[in-house]
């Protein structure tokens, strides 16, 4: 579990005030809110790599954590392979890179440059450097953001796939309703700046979950109340 206690961050604003959740082992949960609200320090200081101004995030047990960012931050010198093999240079460990390539459908574009690549293989080659170590937490920063809607709904059902398979514990922030809805079991709503939770909506559509959920009534009856939560 990750318990985060009363959590507030100043820069020279005030962004975040008075957060405190829970989030249970395996559990999908996803951060939306106005643009400004914090979505991404949140995230930041769950990782470890902000410090809270308040408060403390704790877990109940040792973790492993892999981190997908809004860019995918590649290195146009490495090779697929290369970029994904780089947590194991630098923590020294012996895993099978290839498998980890193979999860995320890129075997054949292993020893191709990110130059070669498209936007959404480039996305899916940072997922396999966040998944490489076999992580027990994903921590995602809008990683679909720039991505068109096709290949956004694509890497949706990817990431629901590797979810299903490696059952990690995933925080993930984006700035689309639907997209939150289509991943979640929970979403947490945050308020205008300075951020704090509004609203948890628990999403209890059936999994495995499908694109073709997003013409459901009770999709959309989600979509409403999260809009209408947010604005």
């Amino acid at each position: 579990m990750i318990e985060i206690n009363n959590v507030g961050k100043n820069y020279n604003m005030n962004v975040l005030t008075d957060v405190s959740l829970n989030i249970k082992k395996g559990e999908f949960v996803t951060f939306i809110g106005p643009s400004g609200c914090g979505k991404s320090t949140l995230l930041k200081i769950c990782a470890g790599l902000v410090e809270p101004s308040v408060g403390e995030v704790s877990f109940d047990t040792d973790n492993k954590i892999g981190i997908v960012f809004q860019d995918h931050v590649l290195l146009p010198w490495r090779t697929v392979r290369q970029n994904v093999e780089l947590p194991k240079e630098l923590l020294g460990s012996d895993v099978d890179v290839m498998d980890t390539i193979k999860l995320v459908d890129l075997t054949e574009f292993a020893d191709s440059y990110p130059f070669e690549l498209s936007g959404g293989m480039k996305q899916r080659v940072a997922i396999a450097r966040a998944l490489v170590l076999h992580p027990n937490i994903l921590m995602m920063d809008e990683p679909f953001g720039s991505i068109d809607e096709l290949m956004r709904n694509k890497l949706n059902m990817d990431l629901l796939r590797i979810c299903k398979r490696l059952n990690p514990t995933v925080l993930f922030v984006t700035h689309s309703i639907s997209e939150a809805v289509l991943l979640s079991d929970r979403v947490v709503i945050l308020s205008k700046r300075p951020g704090r939770v509004k609203d948890v909506i628990k999403i209890k559509l059936a999994r495995p979950r499908s694109i073709d959920m997003k013409e459901t009534q009770e999709f959309q009856r989600y979509v409403r109340c999260i809009r209408k939560e947010i604005d």
